[in-house]
């Protein structure tokens, strides 16, 4: 009995654990990737990596910054940094 309970214990300590670690704000790989909390501040240009657009069904449309530090910042569409940082990405790939 007290196996069996240990058991059960640790399938649900595991399942929280999985549960929480999962990411709230996005999910880069995901195709439907939203954003909730935007940065507000400025990412240096020569910082910025990439920049994604997050996808057409999130009800708040955003931009997915992702920094050489590894992060990935969501900002507002609105933000013109945000956006010509963008453009400048398609410029280079295009």
């Amino acid at each position: 009995m007290r196996t069996l309970s240990c058991t059960a214990g640790l399938l649900l300590l595991i399942t929280v654990y999985y549960c929480t670690a999962m990411p709230h704000a996005l999910n880069p790989i995901s195709p439907v990737s939203c954003c909730f909390q935007f940065f507000t501040g400025r990412v240096p240009r020569r910082q910025i990596v990439s920049v994604t657009e997050t996808h057409s069904s999130c009800h708040e449309k955003a931009f997915v910054v992702s920094t050489a530090k590894g992060k990935e910042i969501c900002v507002s569409r609105t933000v013109v940094w945000a956006q010509e940082a963008l453009k400048d990405q398609q410029v280079i790939k295009g």
